[in-house]
């Protein structure tokens, strides 16, 4: 306490000292100050002189809040490290004006950058006092102060921005100096005001007008702009959503002051005296980051696509730093119509307090846009909540990595199959096991076989085509298929349509079963490969962010709608023919159609039930929903698994994730135009050979098809 005291009589000894100098014109002419006394060191301390200081304060451009918002502008969230919204001086009401220079620097109008007067009177007061009720600080001084600590990146520039030291105060002095020739009065006044803190997380005087009273700093009453220019002397301490009391004493004392310079009128002074001091129910919070998002997992990922831009930083932390600082204004693709629909069918078909996971995806075909991404357990670290992303890659922030997607991934071998000319009435005979265990299998990088592999089929078995395979989803007809097209231009297609392992960013394994989807895959990766498809072969990349403006307006560069032709027209064509008999009566998705429109889609279950899937679309929209076990150890669904609040007894692609994109779909779908599938080549629904074994001849599993590729 001994040294705390000692320190703040030296300081105001350097004021006294420092004020006399500027009154002497002694600092205008450089000449030396001498440390040595007011630090307690002997004579022989080093002198310095007021020309060695840095006469530019760099100021860094105010850090502004950020806002994320969805395809229509709603906000989605805010991000800042400080709540801010600069606003000129004419934007800020007189009586604001007339009641922060009252308190703070009530001859701010009348001196330079030191208010000696001013100063030794507030000193006096205070001490007389008790408390401090007046600064001693001139409006220029604390201005500089706060750029200084406002420009400190680490602990230790923070810790030098604000230690108590001669050498600071006097730079302080000539950076103020520098600041009272360089700018009006008014350029000064309207700085400070947007800068300084006025408690509970507001920075400058128009975000805490909005937090606090829920108006703008043009529309502030005296009693507000009282209680505002009251708290930059101790933001916390006269918070007063922290302590209602001393918030208003602190007020009262500014309303009395400026009663004692003139500023109002007894009577405007008693009415403001008497008025509360503040509605605690109307505090406006501003929530800041993902976390208190509406969107909360989908604004997770779109800050992680944003950190991938290199036009908002070189590197990763400085990018953070400016989406939080920035003021930007970021337009991403979600439509909170088709949000809310997925979302009305997470809510009817499933429970956070599930044992099981449900997860959607929705996507544009022909863009790229996603829009819409919800999943059951909400975010949070509580009970039956979690900070995983069921719809994304492990590689961003909270991205749980996918799941086996099961037969939805015979749609990629159908695609191979009608790329090499094998037409859709192409027949295999397809038992309900068969033994694959010395079929070889073409890779990218030679074969692959699997001695063990005796699969088994769960629906309709027999001599089939492979629309009525696809309808059935029988494996064994896949199986057999894939050995025909061979494994290489499947994971070729695939990776084509953006399919990659989600948990090792690798691709796809090509192994035997590489038809029934072992690969870990996620709903936004298979909504937008189903996309491709709707959009007739035209992938586009995933894409959230549409648009990133600055603070002023101005365009920054971000990837927008990238597309490609990743398969022919003609293919994608057929693939929605074949998919569509899925939605017809008794295909495995036929009791998910609705409506008139166009449909096409797979189901999906993988080996132990640990997920099942349905994927499909319209020309309009694809989405994809997955319910599964995400909790280490996996287990099957049908054991001990619950969805909606019941046990799932009998899980499968059509019965237990179909009704999730359902729902979804018949909600997002509404208002949208009803578009058709374009009809595949002639060519491709019957080639000149049915596959049918001849006459007599035993079909043998493997057999490969005629060469039926066009032209």
């Amino acid at each position: 306490m001994r040294t705390d005291r000692g320190g703040r009589n030296k300081a105001r000894a350097l004021i006294t000292f420092i004020g006399v100098s500027v009154l002497s014109g002694a600092l205008a002419a450089g000449l030396a100050i001498p440390f040595a006394g007011f630090a307690g060191r002997g004579s022989a301390g080093v002198a310095m002189t007021v020309q060695d200081l840095p006469r530019e304060l760099e100021v860094d451009p105010l850090a502004v809040r950020s806002r994320i918002l969805a395809s229509d502008g709603t906000l989605i969230a805010t991000l800042y490290d400080q709540n801010r919204v600069p606003v000129p001086l004419s934007k800020m009401a007189p009586i604001m004006r007339t009641a922060i220079v009252a308190i703070e620097d009530s001859r701010f109008y009348e001196h330079g950058a030191l208010d000696l007067k001013g100063t030794l009177r507030a000193m006096v007061r205070n001490q007389t006092e008790g408390e401090v009720q007046q600064g001693g600080s001139s409006i220029t001084q604390q201005y500089v102060k706060l750029s200084l600590v406002e420009k400190a990146r680490t602990a230790a520039e923070r810790q030098q921005a604000t230690e108590v030291s001669y050498q600071r105060k006097l730079a302080e002095l000539r950076y103020a100096i520098a600041i009272e020739s360089d700018l009006s009065k008014t350029e000064i006044l309207e700085r400070y005001l947007n800068l300084v803190n006025f408690g509970d997380g507001s920075y400058g005087v128009q975000a805490a007008a909005q937090h606090y009273f829920r108006t703008s700093a043009d529309k502030l009453t005296l009693p507000q702009a009282a209680l505002l220019a009251g708290l930059v002397k101790n933001p916390t301490g006269y918070d007063p959503t922290n302590n209602l009391a001393r918030a208003k004493a602190r007020r009262d004392v500014v309303i009395r002051r400026m009663l004692e310079l003139g500023a109002i009128s007894v009577h405007e002074a008693n009415e403001a005296l008497r008025t509360p001091v503040i509605n605690l129910a109307k505090v406006e919070p501003v929530p800041n980051g993902c976390a208190n998002s509406r969107y909360p997992f989908y604004c997770e990922y779109v800050v992680s696509k944003l950190l991938e831009n290199p036009k908002l930083g070189a590197t990763a932390k400085d990018r953070d730093h400016y989406l939080k600082t920035g003021g930007l204004t970021i337009r991403t693709s979600i439509d909170p119509k088709i949000q809310a629909s997925a979302q009305a069918s997470i809510d009817k078909h499933s429970k956070p307090t599930d044992t099981a996971i449900a997860a959607i995806t929705m996507v544009q075909p022909g863009t790229g846009l996603v829009k819409a991404m919800v999943q059951s357990r909400p975010y949070g670290n509580g009970r039956n909540h979690t900070n995983y992303n069921y719809n994304v890659e492990k590689s961003y922030a909270g991205g749980y990595g996918g799941f086996q997607n099961g037969s939805t991934m015979k749609a990629f071998t159908i695609a191979a199959a009608l790329q090499k000319g094998i037409a859709m009435d192409y027949r295999i005979n397809s038992p309900e096991q068969i033994d694959l265990s010395r079929k070889k299998f073409q890779t990218c990088t030679g074969t692959t076989y699997d001695p063990d592999y005796t699969p088994k089929n769960s629906t309709r078995s027999g001599d089939l085509t492979m629309v009525e395979a696809a309808r059935y989803s029988t494996n064994t007809y896949f199986l057999q298929l894939s050995q025909r097209t061979g494994l290489c231009s499947i994971g070729r297609i695939a990776s084509k349509l953006g399919m990659y392992n989600a948990q090792t960013l690798q691709p796809l394994e090509q192994v035997v079963s590489m038809t029934l989807g072992v690969g870990y895959v996620t709903p936004l990766q298979l909504s937008n490969a189903y996309a491709t498809f709707a959009a007739r072969g035209k992938y586009c990349k995933p894409l959230v962010v549409t648009s990133v403006r600055d603070k002023a307006g101005k365009y920054i560069e971000t990837p927008q709608i990238s597309c490609k032709q990743a398969i022919s027209k003609q293919v994608a064509d057929g693939v929605n023919r074949v998919l569509s008999a899925v939605m017809a009566p008794g295909g495995t998705g036929g009791n998910l159609r609705f409506g008139t429109r166009d449909m096409a889609g797979k189901t999906g279950t993988i080996q132990q039930n640990l997920a099942v899937w349905f994927s499909g679309y319209t020309p309009n929209l694809a989405s994809a929903a997955v319910v599964a076990d995400a909790n280490l150890p996996y287990r099957n669904l049908m054991y001990g698994h619950t969805l909606n609040g019941r046990d799932i007894s009998d899980p499968t692609g059509s019965g237990t994730a179909g009704p999730l994109w359902e729902t979804a779909m018949q909600g997002a779908l509404r208002g949208m135009p009803v578009k058709r599938f374009v009809a595949p080549p002639a060519k491709m629904l019957k080639g000149p050979d049915s596959g049918k074994p001849k006459p007599g001849e035993k079909p043998k599993p493997g057999d490969k098809p005629p060469d039926r590729r066009p032209g």
